[in-house]
């Protein structure tokens, strides 16, 4: 059998899988298996269990599952409520405040949290019924949480850098903190997009006199500040070790941990019950993650032995298209593809199928699987199936799919602007690293 038809049948029986609902852990095992059967027969399963093995063992794995435990404790011990208290306090009574409060706030917990479907499905349940109960446009209102949950996987920590990193062989710290600049980009593109639109139109959001709240003192501020210290000390202490070359990731994931736990002390909720809690849920999920990983890469390991991966590189350098056309291409398909599927699923999937591209194209990697991050994240709140915006309407179940969607495309346009900035110019993705 011809190279592309190996890879084309494996890619279509993957994502087949994936839209019917298959757990992906169990998609990737019948794919392994099969392969193993038809490609090496039963002598292959040992080095099946060998790849399994060798994968799960890797050490910077171990930020993962102490990332996710960082986030469990801080989500559990009221340090989300902390800061939403705090937030609506420093942006105190501006036009339309809610909306940058949103924006604020999910850029704030995106820091903490990592996942886009929590972060949206968090502010569905508590922000978002106070804006539509003060008179706040609906879509608009939608439109700024699902932008602002989609930075989540985007500013670090966050998971799905560690998984890139390891997958593709990359310096994880430098993915982390190519991160920051272009999470910030993006918030600044939402806080531009909303206030000209609140210019345009006053209608979009209630009158001065309809705001609860009141103007924040001197002494509000003050005090706001000081809910947010503990979780600020956190994220200097992570970011700030692994930037300037202290830690590594895994150390500083552990320092977030110990931080967590300290912060759980500060608020007064510290308890057997929910540090229990906390280990059983990052457990569960650290180990969906590993299993998803370790089979993934046993699937790009049977690519390679049918020397698809290799032709497919040839293939590609001898197309002689233009690099920046290549990168269009490259992005096109996993930005549809995560309409569809999960993004774990689809950067495991794809990581080890462009890793030798980009080495024929000569993109830098930091640059590229900032700009494949932003992608599939994006990818998250796009119509009509992503992940991110069916997360809210789980949290908010009395709106409409057709406003949902209405809501995200102003934003999806965002998000590709960015990426396009960042194209034209990858120092922003790159300038921080290479300075650190």
């Amino acid at each position: 059998m011809e190279w592309w038809a190996i890879l084309l049948y494996g890619m279509a029986i993957l994502l087949a899988l994936f839209m019917s609902g298959v757990p992906i852990y169990l998609t990737f095992l019948v794919i392994n298996v099969g392969g193993v059967l038809l490609l090496l027969g039963q002598a292959g399963f040992g080095m099946f269990a060998n790849s399994l093995f060798e994968t799960t063992n890797t050490e910077a794995l171990s930020a993962i599952a102490l990332f996710i435990l960082m986030g469990e404790i801080l989500f559990r011990c009221g340090a989300i409520d902390a800061s939403f208290g705090a937030m609506d306090k420093l942006v105190g009574r501006v036009r339309g405040r809610q909306f940058f409060l949103c924006i604020s706030l999910s850029t704030f917990i995106g820091a903490l949290a990592g996942s886009a479907m929590g972060v949206a499905a968090m502010l569905g349940r508590s922000l978002y019924p106070a804006m539509a109960t003060r008179g706040y446009d609906v879509r608009l209102s939608i439109g700024t949480i699902l932008s602002g949950a989609s930075l989540a996987p985007i500013i670090p920590p966050s998971v799905l850098v560690i998984i890139i990193g390891s997958l593709a062989d990359t310096s994880i710290a430098d993915l982390l903190i190519a991160g920051i600049l272009p999470g910030f980009l993006l918030s600044a593109l939402f806080l531009g997009y909303v206030i000209i639109r609140i210019r345009m139109n006053p209608g979009l959001y209630p009158e001065m006199s309809k705001e609860p709240s009141r103007d924040s003192t001197s002494r509000d501020k003050i005090q706001a500040f000081w809910d947010l210290m503990p979780i600020n000390l956190i994220l200097i202490v992570v970011m700030g070790f692994i930037m300037f070359g202290i830690c590594t990731p895994s150390e500083s994931a552990a320092l977030g941990v110990i931080g967590a736990v300290i912060s759980a002390v500060y608020y007064r909720t510290l308890s057997w019950k929910m540090i229990w809690d906390s280990l059983l849920e990052s457990a569960a999920i650290s180990s969906m993650v590993m299993v998803i990983m370790a089979c993934a890469t046993m699937f790009s390991q049977l690519l390679a032995f049918t020397g698809a991966t290799v032709a497919l590189t040839q293939w590609v350098a001898n197309l002689g298209l233009d690099p920046l056309a290549m990168l269009f291409v490259m992005l096109a398909m996993p930005f549809i593809w995560c309409m569809f599927c999960d993004q774990i699923a689809l950067l495991i999937v794809i990581t080890p199928i462009y890793q030798p591209l980009l080495k024929a194209l000569q993109f830098d990697p930091v640059w590229f699987w900032t700009l494949m991050l932003i992608n599939v994240t994006v990818g998250g709140m796009t119509p009509p199936f992503g992940y991110t915006m069916f997360a809210f309407k789980g949290a908010a179940p009395d709106v409409s799919m057709r406003d949902i969607f209405a809501a995200s495309w102003p934003f999806v346009w965002l998000y590709v602007l960015s990426m396009v900035i960042i194209a034209l110019f990858p120092g922003v993705a790159t300038w921080l690293p290479k300075v650190l």
